[in-house]
């Protein structure tokens, strides 16, 4: 361990909390797909902050929309009329079917917001006493105790009770378990097209269509939690466009502004008549730098197409990581994923893989115990993709 990263470790744990188990890398600039240590050696970035970075690690473009929003209007509050906000909910809301737009700090904020917006909704506009919230078994929507009650994973939940009520779990996949769980107090179903947290995991087509008709049968919210798969991941600009439904209520975080804190909730005009003036608030969201930032993130992504590009880069990679499989189908159960947004499963416990992984230069994160799971920024070059896959290679033949 070098002593600038010992050095750094120490004074880490003298004053941060133990809420992260950190990899052992300290990382001391970015750039594009690359990052690079405190000593200048350089890692293949297949994570880009769990889903962030998507335009690649300090963009150009967005870096000098930031330094010159910068000198002219950082912060005053949502109290006031600011254009750049505007204009990025006009710029968003236009690659979507939804009408209005809330902006907030953060993709756990944004997913409280839609189940205050379903509650409210329910109550002041449809005049009906539905507050229940319905999710799925294995996903992720959060850590504020409404998000992680809505979460369906245990794990998670540990030590935080009382949590509160008004949420219901059902299997992953079933639709005849939602259906049998409906009841007059249900406001809405929450749903991730892909769970990442939970392993990759895409929902079926069947299934989404299937369960978005039956919220309209019973006049549920169907509400889409786009956080990790949003903004171009999937192939498309949100994944739920996949499948040619459209959600009442859907939420984005992560990539919108690269890196920078923000998050949104997106409703159609319908629905977004459940919040009023003094209903749901935040002091930071939406701010004039940040959503100058986001606004060039979003024209950036459209101008340069990269929801195509992730359809086809990712269909590459998961041709190569495919073939890995047939190469060893003792060691990979599973090859899944949805443009990049890529999850391969080990057919044994992933944390020795990883670590080999992080050592010979790629940075990957590892899920649910077996699941390499791939997030690389959109723009990442093949040749990055083809390295990782012949250096993941070389690590499974070793062992």
């Amino acid at each position: 361990m070098a002593d600038a990263f010992a050095t750094l470790k120490t004074r880490e744990e003298a004053v941060i909390m133990r809420t992260y188990g950190r990899y052992p890398l300290a990382v001391s600039r970015a750039q594009g797909s690359r990052l690079f240590d405190l000593e200048g050696r350089q890692y293949v970035d297949l994570l880009a902050g769990i889903a962030v970075c998507n335009l690649g690690h300090c963009h150009p473009e967005v870096a000098e929309v930031v330094c010159r929003q910068a000198r002219e209007l950082v912060h005053v509050s949502n109290l006031f009329y600011q254009a750049e906000q505007v204009e990025l909910a006009e710029r968003l809301l236009s690659t979507s079917h939804c009408g209005k737009a809330f902006f907030c700090n953060s993709g756990a904020e944004a997913n409280e917001g839609a189940i205050k917006l379903a509650r409210r909704f329910m109550r002041e506009v449809r005049g009906r006493e539905a507050f229940e919230i319905i999710t799925l078994s294995g996903s992720f929507h959060g850590r504020t105790l409404a998000t992680l009650t809505a979460t369906g994973q245990d794990k998670i939940k540990h030590g935080f009770a009382p949590l509160p009520e008004g949420f219901v779990t059902v299997p992953f996949g079933d639709l005849d378990a939602v259906r049998a769980t409906m009841t007059n107090k249900t406001a809405g179903v929450l749903i991730e097209i892909v769970q990442g947290e939970g392993g990759v995991n895409p929902l079926p087509g069947d299934y989404v269509r299937g369960l978005a008709a039956l919220c309209r049968e019973k006049g549920v919210l169907f509400m889409v939690d786009e956080i990790q798969t949003g903004m171009c991941r999937t192939g498309k600009f949100w994944a739920f466009q996949h499948h040619e439904v459209t959600p009442d209520i859907f939420t984005c975080a992560k990539a919108l502004a690269n890196g920078l804190p923000m998050g949104a909730l997106l409703a159609t005009d319908e629905v977004a008549a459940g919040f009023v003036p003094g209903s749901h608030a935040t002091t930071f969201g939406g701010g004039a730098l940040l959503s100058a930032a986001a606004v060039k993130v979003v024209e950036i992504m459209r101008r340069d197409r990269l929801d195509e590009r992730a359809r086809r880069v990712g269909d590459y990679a998961m041709g190569l990581f495919t073939d890995l499989m047939r190469t060893y189908p003792d060691k990979i159960a599973a090859v899944r994923g949805l443009g990049l947004m890529i999850g391969i499963e080990l057919s044994f416990p992933g944390q020795s893989v990883w670590r080999e992984l992080l050592a010979r230069g790629f940075v990957v994160n590892l899920t649910q115990d077996k699941v390499l799971r791939l997030l690389p920024p959109l723009t990442i070059p093949r040749e990055d993709l083809a390295l990782f896959a012949s250096a993941l290679g070389m690590v499974l033949g070793e062992l």
